[in-house]
C-alpha cells in the first residue's frame, strides 16, 4: 500500500507554555494517524515550525483540538532572506498553485512579523515584490475565498533586533487553532469555582496530551471544581471525578469568589457543564479518598487527567539550623524520581513554573500492558526518593509564609 506524500506546512504557535506545545502537537498528530518524521524542523521555543504531514484533512484536524497553536499553512516557499524565499516560491510546484489563484476566484496577502513592527509602506513594499507570483484573482480585503501570509521571524531577543529578518515564509492559510477556548471557558467566568481550579488553557492542554476523544470515558480523582473534566467534555468525553471534599462535591461551604460569603444553591460540578452545554457528557462525582482504592478491577476509564496535590520541583528553605538547610538543599529534582510503573510508559515531562523556587510538573503515560498481580507494588520507590513522595512538606512550607503574613496584619491592624 503506497504512503501518502508527506507536504510541508507552517505552524505559527503562541508563545506561551513552551514545554507544553511539542507534547501537545505531538499527540493531536497521533490521534489523527500522523506522526513526526525525521525531517521536521521544529526549534523549541520558536513560534515557527514546519511540519510534514500527509494531507490538508489533519491539518485541519490538528487545528480544531490545538489551543498551543495559532495557524497553520500549506508553505509554499521559505528562506533566510527574501531572494531565498523568491528562488524557493519559483521552484514550488506550479499544479499546486493554480487552484487558488484562478481569474474567478478572490485573494488577498497578510504580512505577520514576530519580534518586529512594520509600517505600512514596508508591508505594502514586501507584497509589491510577490508580483512574479500568478497571481490572476481580485484583491478582496475584506471576505477574500483565499489568503496568503507572509511571516518573517525577527529572532527571540526584543533588545537585539535585526534589519532584516532571520528567516521569511510564505504560505497558504489553512486554519486557526482554538486559542479563543481561553476566553470563553475562562474561570473568571465560571458559575463553580475554588480557590485552585485549573486554568482553561492548561485544561484544555492536558486533554490534548491526553489525546481525549468523543465517546471516551475520562476520571479525574481529584476532581476539585470539575475545570478538567469540562476540558474532556468539550472534546466529546463522557466525564467523572471523586474528591476526599465533601463541600467541594456537594458545592457547599463558603464561596472562593471575591465578595460572596457562600456558596449558592446550584454552585456544583453538574451547573458548570450545564453553562457550557456540556451536561449530556457528566457522569457525576464522588466524594472518596484516592488513597484507598474503590473500583472495581478491569478496564473502567480511557484516560485519567489530574491536578494532584503538588510535588516540589526542588526543596525550599527550611527554619531551623544550618545543617538543616544545607541537608535539604542537597535533595534537588531529578528525572529519576519521575513516577513509574510498568503498566505505564512516559511520554513527555513538562514544567510549568510557579515561582523563583517552585513549579509543578505536567506528565503524561500511555498505558502498554495489562496489570497483573505482580504489578501490585510496582509505585513504591527506593526509599532515597520518598522525601519527593509526600506534599505535605510542600504544603507545610508553603503555607508557613502565608500564616506568618496573617498573623503580621492582624498585629499591625490592633495597632
Amino acid at each position: 500500500m503506497a504512503v501518502p506524500a508527506l507536504r510541508h506546512y507552517l505552524l505559527l504557535l503562541a508563545q506561551e507554555h513552551l514545554e507544553f506545545r511539542l507534547p501537545e502537537i505531538t499527540s493531536l498528530l497521533s490521534l489523527y494517524g500522523g506522526q513526526f518524521s525525521g525531517e521536521q524542523e521544529i526549534h523549541v521555543n520558536s513560534p515557527f515550525w514546519i511540519l510534514n504531514i500527509p494531507s490538508e484533512e489533519m491539518a485541519r484536524g490538528l487545528m480544531k483540538r490545538t489551543v498551543c497553536a495559532k495557524s497553520i499553512f500549506e508553505l509554499w516557499g521559505h528562506g533566510k532572506s527574501m531572494g531565498d524565499l523568491f528562488a524557493s516560491l519559483m521552484n514550488y510546484p506550479m499544479d499546486k498553485m493554480l487552484p487558488y489563484l484562478q481569474a474567478d476566484s478572490t485573494y488577498k496577502v497578510h504580512i505577520h512579523t514576530f519580534n518586529k513592527t512594520l509600517t505600512q509602506a514596508q508591508k505594502i513594499e514586501k507584497i509589491d515584490a510577490l508580483e512574479f507570483l500568478p497571481f490572476k484573482g481580485k484583491v478582496n480585503l475584506k471576505n477574500p475565498e483565499h489568503i496568503f501570509w507572509i511571516l518573517e521571524d525577527y529572532g527571540m531577543n526584543p533588545n537585539n533586533v535585526p534589519e532584516e529578518p532571520l528567516y521569511v515564509y510564505f504560505g497558504r492559510w489553512i486554519a486557526d487553532g482554538q486559542r479563543e477556548l481561553i476566553e470563553s471557558y475562562s474561570v473568571k467566568k465560571r458559575h463553580f469555582i475554588g480557590n485552585t481550579s485549573m486554568d482553561a488553557c492548561l485544561s484544555f492542554i492536558m486533554a490534548n496530551h491526553g489525546r481525549v476523544k468523543p465517546n471516551d470515558v475520562v476520571y479525574d480523582p481529584f476532581v476539585g471544581t470539575g475545570g478538567l473534566l469540562i476540558s474532556s467534555a468539550h472534546f466529546g468525553a463522557y466525564v467523572c471525578g471523586t474528591d476526599i471534599d465533601y463541600n467541594t462535591i456537594h458545592g457547599l461551604g463558603k464561596a472562593s469568589r471575591k465578595n460572596q460569603k457562600w456558596r449558592g444553591p446550584d454552585e456544583n460540578i453538574r451547573a458548570n457543564l450545564r453553562q457550557y452545554g456540556l451536561e449530556k457528557y457528566y457522569l457525576d462525582a464522588l466524594v472518596s479518598d484516592s488513597s484507598r482504592p474503590i473500583w472495581r478491577k478491569g478496564m473502567l476509564f480511557d484516560a485519567i487527567i489530574t491536578d494532584p496535590p503538588y510535588g516540589i520541583r526542588e526543596a525550599t528553605r527550611r527554619t531551623g539550623s544550618q545543617k538543616e538547610t544545607v541537608k535539604s538543599a542537597e535533595k534537588r529534582y531529578t528525572e529519576e524520581i519521575i513516577p513509574r510503573h510498568p503498566c505505564l510508559k512516559l511520554i513527555s515531562n513538562c514544567e510549568q513554573m510557579l515561582s523563583s523556587h517552585t513549579s509543578r510538573r505536567l506528565i503524561t503515560m500511555e498505558k502498554v500492558k495489562e496489570f497483573k498481580d505482580q504489578d501490585a507494588n510496582s509505585y513504591l520507590l527506593d526509599g532515597q526518593y520518598m522525601p519527593y513522595r509526600g506534599h505535605n512538606s510542600f504544603r507545610e512550607k508553603y503555607f508557613s509564609g502565608v500564616t506568618k503574613r496573617i498573623a503580621k496584619e492582624e498585629k499591625d491592624n490592633q495597632k
